[in-house]
């Protein structure tokens, strides 16, 4: 028998949690409070909690309140209070203000890190009981007779040839009566689950954007404490969706980021330029000067809201969070809906455990319907497909449309895949991006630095090729690689262009997992499984 297919060791739950997150860590703690004699588990891929979670975040406490009644959401590390909305549009050389949508009203609200946020979490959840493995990344699933079991931590110590090393060491098995998936966006088990169980049969596509955040300490005379600022327009063009948020939180400290919905058509748009030339706006560029750049990241969001949502139950086990694509886009949250579904699967799974409920945990998909989270998703359902019917002028009528019928209309928009959006580079105008400066503006492996992500590097890579030969044929002939671009870290690279032979490098070790080249591949060719445990950014307090 070789070493690889040596039986793994098992661990028995009555729940196993695959992600900690807000969703996965509700999820847990719901269920202690419902029940403190289940022995429930987490398993986390960061090498802490915290570590893989990036959100340019504005806390709605609601679902905390209702989690936690007796906590206050100020005493989370750096929590701020939203003091001052301001909305504005801008173009190359000014910037208006714009009445702030009334999906965007903060009061009440909190500028928080969401690594932070978790990782308070993570600390309630241990105090109920809950045990929480980090550095564990759920590889794979385990099925039997149909029925989800549980899932298998990724082999350690396998070299880049697919052999043992010396530090090899087999993973483990971790089985449960019931698993919350709550992998995040475009998680690698849960794109399974869907396949495998058929969740996307009677839903749109899901679509979704690239969110590319810094943190910034800044001058405390260009300090606003409190100020939740967003913007729309340049530098997208109106047929690109997307936007901007600047956060000032803590003492002195900005979170500035830029989101790009990855249905945009030109295969020469970089979202991570278009970031960069967002902080040179003339409003926007005074808030840096003199400015100390902390820390950087992205991560792809979901943005098909109501009409993208899979099925969520399947025989042993249920979808929550971002895995399931519960944001409210027009709010631009979606840590509330997130907790909110993983507190509602745990009612669920709590009373399939007591006998109560069919063994499948169907009674999860209508409980959520009656909840808050599935109203507030209904009546914004229209507003993000709008902008991509429309384009950015039609799509804000629109969104003034929906919001004051509060998503009553008769009809629901249509999502698509982002893929089959874009089109051939002899279509599109190529876009000249200026050189960074250093100061304001970085390229891109500068940035991956501040990321403080790491791989072992003796090991296969996560990011593979299912046709290696359309990295060439389709992707370099006819879209002249736009992964190239969409990466914001720089991990695909042609090379030997100048002997005529050019092939595609992927420099995996630069990966910050922010699972765009999974969502973005015009052929659907690359596919993303997680590394070895605790590889990966690592996030410090505050982003």
């Amino acid at each position: 028998m070789s070493e690889e297919a040596q039986p793994r060791e098992a661990m028995e739950f009555d729940v196993l949690v695959v992600g900690a997150g807000p969703a996965g860590l509700s999820s847990a703690i719901r269920l202690k409070q419902i029940n403190p004699d289940l022995a429930i588990c987490v398993v986390e891929k960061g090498s802490e909690v915290g570590a893989h979670i990036l959100s340019g975040a504005v806390l709605e406490p609601r679902a905390l309140k209702e989690l936690l009644p007796d906590c206050d959401p100020g005493q989370i590390p750096l929590a701020t209070p939203v003091e001052h909305d301001k909305f504005m549009f801008l173009t190359p050389s000014r910037a208006f203000t714009l009445p702030t949508p009334p999906q965007m009203h903060n009061e009440g609200n909190y500028i928080v890190s969401l690594g932070n946020v978790v990782r308070w979490l993570g600390q309630q959840a241990e105090e109920l009981g809950v045990e929480i493995y980090p550095g564990f990344a759920a590889a794979e699933l385990l099925v039997e007779d149909g029925k989800v079991v549980g899932v298998a931590t990724g082999d350690m110590g396998i070299g880049k040839d697919g052999q043992p090393t010396d530090n090899y060491q087999r993973g483990m098995e971790l089985r449960a009566a019931y698993t919350v998936f709550a992998e995040g966006c475009r998680g690698s088990l849960s794109k399974q689950l869907m396949s495998r169980f058929n969740l996307r049969a009677k839903c749109d596509p899901q679509t979704y954007g690239i969110g590319i955040k810094e943190l910034w300490e800044i001058k405390p005379e260009k300090f606003q404490k409190g100020l939740a600022m967003h913007s729309l327009g340049w530098p997208l063009k109106s047929d690109t969706y997307g936007g901007s948020f600047l956060y000032h939180f803590g003492e002195n400290l900005v979170s500035v980021g830029f989101v790009v919905g990855l249905d945009y058509s030109n295969p020469y748009l970089s979202p991570f330029q278009e970031f960069q030339r967002y902080k040179t706006h003339p409003t926007i560029a005074p808030t840096f000067e003199g400015a100390k750049r902390i820390s950087y990241g992205a991560r792809a969001i979901n943005e098909g809201g109501f009409q993208s949502l899979p099925s969520l139950s399947f025989p042993g086990g249920v979808l929550v969070g971002c895995a399931a694509g519960t944001l409210n886009v027009p709010k631009i949250k979606g840590t509330h809906t997130a907790m909110k579904s993983g507190m509602v699967a745990a009612e669920a799974v709590a009373a399939a455990l007591a006998g109560d409920r069919p063994a499948e945990i169907s009674a999860y998909p209508e409980m959520l319907r009656q909840s808050w989270v599935w109203s507030e998703l209904h009546e914004v359902r229209n507003i993000r497909p709008g902008f991509a019917k429309f384009g950015l002028y039609g799509g804000i009528l629109n969104a003034g449309l929906e919001t004051v019928l509060r998503g009553k209309t008769p009809w629901t928009m249509k999502n698509h895949a982002d893929h089959t959006e874009l089109k051939k580079a002899k279509d599109c105008q190529p876009i000249d991006y200026p050189k960074p400066d250093g100061k304001l503006t970085f390229d891109r492996l500068s940035s991956v630095f501040l990321s403080n992500t790491n791989h072992e590097e003796n090991q296969p890579a996560h990011l593979t090729l299912l046709d290696p030969g359309k990295a060439i044929s389709v992707n370099y002939n006819e879209y002249a690689s736009p992964e190239t671009r969409y990466c914001p870290a720089g991990v695909y690279e042609i090379v030997g262009e100048d002997e005529n032979a050019p092939r595609l490098q992927i420099n995996a070790q630069n990966c910050v997992h922010c699972k765009t080249c999974d969502i973005k591949d015009p052929t659907q060719n690359i596919n993303w499984v997680v590394p070895e445990g605790a590889g990966g950014p690592n996030y410090p307090g505050g982003m």
